[in-house]
């Protein structure tokens, strides 16, 4: 999601096992939590001008004003996405904690930001799940999507059926989140609603489910990762447009993505269509990715020349 995004949950050994290289950036990252950071990130970055520490920070989400307060909460998880942060300052758990059930009621970003600073806890306090499953009825889906990726992140197995009743919601952003969840969870009682995501109207959420499918070792979603490999309908499908201080092509990592998860089945339904991405495809990243993913899969073996077709 190691967490989500940082670190992951530890799970059973799994197919997963054969490709562990391939697992570390197995999911999309869903990409209305992302985009929030970016968006956000360089309108008040500068308001901070000198290290300041995580209890500074909070005293600010408490007290400060409203154009302080959630600049604070980001910060602080900013500042958390450091293991060091927590070793250094070890009551800082609870104070989140009590910051986030404290701010109930307030601007919706300043709890967005406290949810995802809960979520990178390394040992977090023993009522933060909890904390955050009620935070689930939140009007603000921004504020959902926050906690439903810190429940993951936590990686309690308890909150599964808190987080599976999130697909349930009409929000798109809320049913992606609750699917990337779910494949990040351990555990075999929701794949039915893995399953059933397949088919969702949202193709963002389909493509969630057939890679959460996939970590879990199972390919039902292989007709989604087709076409998740599929330049031209990623393209149609990919509204985000990059720009030029995007560090990814959004639709360079679905398509990575979808690489890994096939490589992680070791499925080899979709070796030529591979092959010739490693090829032919007009992302370095994507044909890097191939050439991994045909090393991993099984009756694929590499041709003299594939190292030197990813140099462009």
């Amino acid at each position: 999601m190691a967490k989500l995004v940082e670190r992951e949950p530890a799970l059973r050994a799994s197919p997963l096992a054969k490709a562990p290289a391939l697992a570390i950036q197995f999911f999309l990252i869903p990409l209305a939590v992302v985009g929030v950071i970016v968006l956000v990130y360089g309108g008040f970055r500068t308001l901070v001008t000198t290290e300041r520490t995580p209890e500074e920070f909070l005293s600010d989400v408490r007290t400060g004003g409203r154009e302080r307060r959630w600049p604070a909460a980001f910060e602080l998880s900013r500042l958390l996405a450091d293991p060091e942060t927590e070793v250094r300052h070890p009551t800082i758990g609870a104070a989140i904690v009590q910051a986030f059930v404290d701010s109930e009621g307030d601007d919706p970003r300043v709890r967005q930001y406290l949810a995802l600073a809960l979520g990178r806890l390394t040992n977090p306090p023993a009522g933060a799940a909890g904390e955050l499953v009620k935070a689930l009825d939140s009007p603000d889906a921004e504020v959902r999507i926050s906690v439903i990726w810190a429940l993951a992140s936590l990686g309690d197995p308890g909150t599964v059926d808190d987080i599976e009743a999130m697909y349930l919601v009409e929000d798109a952003g809320v049913r992606k989140m609750a699917i990337y969840a779910l494949g990040a969870l351990p555990g075999t009682a929701h794949m039915a609603t893995l399953r059933n995501a397949l088919d969702d109207p949202a193709a963002d959420v389909q493509w969630n489910a057939a890679v959460a499918l996939a970590r879990h070792g199972l390919d039902d979603g292989l007709p989604v990762l087709r076409r998740m490999i599929d330049r031209p309908y990623v393209e149609r499908m990919v509204t985000l447009a990059p720009t030029p201080q995007d560090a990814v092509d959004p639709v360079a990592a679905v398509m990575v993505s979808a690489l890994q998860a096939v490589a992680a089945l070791g499925s080899s339904e979709l070796n030529d269509q591979i092959r010739a991405l490693s090829e032919n495809d007009a992302s370095l990243q994507v044909r890097n990715a191939a050439l991994e993913a045909l090393d991993a899969l099984p009756s694929a073996p590499r041709q003299v020349g594939d190292a030197a077709r990813a140099i462009p």
